[in-house]
C-alpha cells in the first residue's frame, strides 16, 4: 500500500522547494494549496463560500482570493468556517489522486497547515521544513505582494516550529540549498530502507 509521507512548514520555510526535489527523484507530490484552488471552482464550495462570506469576495463571480485571504488571515473565527468548506474537498482531491498513483510505494502531500487541519493523523512520516524566521520573512516579501506585518500575522496563525517537529519524524533545515537537497537524498534512503523492512 502506497505509503502518505506528510511535507509541512511554516510560511516561507521553502516547503514547495523541498517538493520540487522530491519530485525531480521521481516521487508523485501532491501540493494542498494547488489542491485548495482546484476545489474553490467547483460549483458546490464556490456555493458555500457565497453561504458564508457573501458576494464581497467575489468579482465578477470569480472568487477573489486575495480579498478571501485578507478577511480569513486576521479572523480565526473566519478561519475556521473557510477550512471546514475546503478541507472536505481537498480530501476527496487527495483521495483520487492518491488512486492515480497507487502503484508507487510513496507520495508526498504538501501542506502548511498539515498539522491545524488535521491531516498529519493520515499520514504513515511526516518531514517538517524549517528555516530562521528572518530568513523565512525575506522569502516571502521577495515572493509576494505583502508587507512584514502582514507575514508575521500569518506566522501567528500557523504552529510553531517546535511544535511541528515534536510530531515529525524527519527535519529539514532549509537554509542552504545544497544541503537540504542532500537531506531528500537521505531520507528517501531511510524510507526505502523501512518499505523493504515492512
Amino acid at each position: 500500500m502506497t505509503k502518505v509521507i506528510g511535507l509541512t512548514g511554516g510560511i516561507g520555510s521553502g516547503k514547495t522547494t523541498i517538493a520540487n526535489y522530491f519530485a525531480e527523484m521521481g516521487v508523485p507530490v501532491y501540493i494542498a494549496d494547488n489542491g485548495s484552488r482546484a476545489v474553490m471552482q467547483l460549483d458546490h464550495v464556490i456555493k458555500e463560500v457565497k453561504n458564508v462570506f457573501g458576494e464581497i469576495v467575489f468579482e465578477n463571480d470569480i472568487l477573489n482570493r486575495a480579498k478571501l485571504a485578507e478577511i480569513v488571515f486576521n479572523d480565526k473565527e473566519k478561519l475556521a468556517k473557510l477550512n471546514a468548506i475546503v478541507h472536505p474537498a481537498v480530501k476527496r482531491d487527495f483521495e483520487v489522486w492518491l488512486l492515480q498513483h497507487k502503484n508507487y510505494e510513496y507520495v508526498i502531500y504538501e501542506a502548511a497547515i498539515l498539522f491545524e487541519s488535521g491531516r498529519y493523523k493520515e499520514c504513515d512520516f511526516i518531514i517538517t521544513v524549517t528555516a530562521p524566521e528572518e530568513i523565512r520573512i525575506d522569502r516571502v516579501l521577495n515572493r509576494d505582494n505583502t508587507t512584514r506585518s502582514q507575514v508575521l500575522s500569518r506566522m501567528q496563525m500557523q504552529w510553531k516550529d517546535e511544535d511541528r517537529i515534536s510530531k515529525s519524524n524527519f527535519v529539514i533545515n532549509n537554509v542552504n540549498l545544497k544541503i537540504a537537497k542532500e537531506e531528500v537524498v537521505k531520507i528517501l534512503k531511510i524510507l526505502d530502507i523501512k518499505q523493504n523492512q515492512s
